[in-house]
């Protein structure tokens, strides 16, 4: 079974933030990364575990998947079937800062 996939509007700002900088010199480099990004994020759907534990915080639902130089965070809600990405954070950025889930 399929997972649902949301986008937390801290992430969505990280994604429209990360494509207007790449934008600002190249475009079409900026629009094929951004669908990169969403290609991953979809893939969460399928294999939600894909993605390793975040170090940082060493919880087993909250899981990154790597796209240089950026750390796609996500959250796996297995009793609502549900993935929440979190933020799209840039690596140099260091520790991601994270929002509680809302219950």
């Amino acid at each position: 079974m399929d997972f649902r996939v949301s986008i937390s509007p801290s992430a969505r700002q990280d994604l429209h933030d990360l494509v207007s900088y790449i934008a600002a010199d190249n475009p079409p480099a900026a629009e094929q990364f951004g669908l990169r990004i969403l290609n991953e994020v979809e893939r969460t759907a399928v294999m939600p575990e894909i993605g390793r534990v975040v170090p940082e915080f060493g919880i087993p639902d909250l899981r990154e998947l790597i796209v240089r130089p950026y750390r796609i965070v996500y959250r796996i809600d297995k009793r609502r079937s549900l993935i929440e990405i979190v933020r799209i954070w840039h690596a140099a950025r260091g520790i991601p800062d994270i929002q509680e889930p809302k219950q």
